[in-house]
């Protein structure tokens, strides 16, 4: 065995955290006492901190805390790894996204082709139902692409599929993944249409880096959540919505979240603007909220609130 793989397996053996007496673990690897000893002053001047008991029932355990220090993963433990960072960055746990998808692509980049077919195999046969669900799917491959696209300043090239639109190929400089409402977005500049676009990253197909760096451009107003957001109040849509409520704008705004615009409009009230194609959102949204509302546009938006109204209160009676 070679010195470089004698210390993976030595790492490998003490990331279980146990203490290995210095006999079994000079035994596990074949080598005498002062080999191991070398080893171990090798591993402490790569920053990990190993405590060492002497005499003749000494050993070695590797300490936790401190800087965390390269990681060596067994194949189960390297797809335990994967599958569990592409849950969170699927939104399962709130606020984890993004740092997920980060860690997710220095992984996968990592992976030999045999695992990523295990995490693939693994990721496909397994159900697991929750409240999102019925979202959107995003391919985790694709995701990690394009945030390494964002990181390293790369071009890239993918194929999108507009709404009520064919498939066309891009040409991006990526910028930024944005999360949010449970759906996924690039922010980035596109080469043929001279101009700022964020794409719905599950209806992004074929990403492929091009190894061709870029010189990053500043986005219009700095922000990418920002920019996306001014994205949905300028799409067209087929209601616009506005209504006036009797409840403080924090309150709305939690409730909307990042699909409408919320503003205050006196002591304790607020106007809420919406551009949506279905009204059974904004129904929900004033629903939740509870208050006492006035709908100012679309008179179609009162007769839906009627017309579910009057379900609600009839199965209500019953």
């Amino acid at each position: 065995m070679s010195t470089s793989a004698r210390m993976l397996s030595l790492l490998s053996l003490l990331q279980t955290h146990r203490y290995w007496p210095g006999e079994e673990l000079a035994t596990r690897l074949e080598v005498s006492g002062r080999t191991l000893r070398r080893d171990i002053e090798r591993l402490r001047d790569l920053g990990y901190v190993v405590d060492a008991t002497r005499g003749v029932a000494g050993g070695y355990q590797l300490r936790a805390g401190g800087q965390l220090p390269p990681l060596v993963l067994e194949d189960d433990e390297a797809v335990a790894i994967a599958v569990g960072l592409r849950t969170a960055a699927a939104g399962s746990v709130g606020g984890l996204e993004e740092t997920s998808v980060q860690a997710l692509t220095k992984v996968v980049a990592l992976m030999p082709t045999r695992l990523r077919r295990r995490m693939d195999a693994l990721a496909s046969q397994t159900d697991a139902p929750g409240p999102w669900s019925a979202g959107p799917s995003v391919d985790a491959r694709v995701l990690t692409t394009l945030a390494q696209a964002c990181r390293d300043d790369e071009l890239l090239e993918l194929d999108y599929a507009a709404r009520g639109a064919e498939v066309t190929h891009r040409r991006v400089e990526p910028h930024r993944l944005v999360s949010l409402g449970r759906r996924w977005y690039l922010v980035a500049h596109d080469r043929d249409r001279h101009d700022w676009r964020s794409f719905r990253v599950d209806r992004v197909s074929a990403p492929v880096l091009t190894g061709q760096r870029f010189r990053p451009r500043d986005l219009p107003g700095g922000d990418a959540v920002a920019f996306v957001e001014q994205g949905f109040r300028r799409m067209p849509q087929r209601y616009a919505v506005r209504v006036r409520l009797e409840a403080p704008a924090a309150t709305v705004r939690w409730a909307v979240g990042h699909w409408g615009e919320v503003v205050e409009d006196g002591d304790g009230a607020c106007r809420l603007e919406m551009n949506v194609d279905s009204l059974q959102w904004p129904v929900m949204v004033l629903a939740q909220v509870g208050a006492p509302f006035v709908v100012e546009s679309p008179a179609e938006l009162r007769d839906e609130l009627a017309r579910v109204g009057e379900v609600l209160q009839a199965s209500a009676a019953s």
